[in-house]
């Protein structure tokens, strides 16, 4: 099987069994959405929506947050992973908004890098997400299973498999590819136990054909 197949075979399988994909994150704007994605890191989905509703109410916008004081708001998040630093991410995040872009979120990776707790990952989940841009943004899941898969090499960095990825997959798909990994990452090809025996993939999956 060529490496065009393997492609080819699976997205139209995702097709198929996930027509609609979308992050499992709730939000209401794409600054509730960063504050989602920054809060997300090292920590599921579904403790985030869980303290996201009251977080969101009292901080509506950039501008409310920004004068906002730790203390108040590590107790909005004090459940989550590194309560601490990611609280001083929010309000520096939002500071950075409305000193440097008026309040409004950029549109591009560059400028949203410049947001205090944003990387190259969370900036492209924004332009995916967001505007539906051709952004490919590569966290746990998208890396294991891009390897595991054979869409990418053995690829050693977050980065090498975004770059792979782009290259291989069409750009009005690459959206919607990042919401398929994700998903399929997180309850079909888990961690440690992949569920490969259930797997609508294992036909173009590189690893199932070689314990065949």
């Amino acid at each position: 099987m060529t490496v065009k197949e393997r492609y080819e075979g699976i997205i139209s399988v995702f097709k198929d069994i996930m027509p609609e994909p979308k992050t499992e994150l709730h939000y209401d704007t794409p600054f509730h959405l960063l504050l989602a994605v920054i809060l997300s890191a090292q920590c599921t989905d579904k403790r985030i929506n869980m303290v996201t509703p009251a977080l969101f109410e009292r901080f509506p916008d950039p501008q409310s947050l920004a004068v906002a004081s730790e203390e108040e708001v590590y107790e909005y998040i004090r459940s989550v992973t590194f309560p601490n630093n990611k609280t001083r991410h929010l309000i520096r995040a939002a500071r950075v908004l409305v000193d440097e872009f008026g309040g409004e979120m950029p549109g591009d990776i560059d400028n949203l890098m410049k947001l205090p707790g944003v990387g190259r990952k969370t900036a492209n989940v924004m332009l995916a997400v967001v505007w539906n841009k051709a952004a490919m943004a590569v966290d746990t899941h998208v890396f294991r299973v891009s390897n595991r898969l054979g869409l990418t090499d053995n690829s050693k960095t977050p980065l090498e498999t975004e770059r792979t990825l782009v290259k291989n997959i069409p750009g009005e798909l690459l959206s919607v590819a990042h919401h398929w990994l994700i998903l399929h990452g997180r309850y079909v090809c888990k961690a440690r136990k992949p569920e490969c025996p259930e797997c609508a993939l294992r036909r173009y999956c590189k690893t199932a054909q070689k314990v065949k």
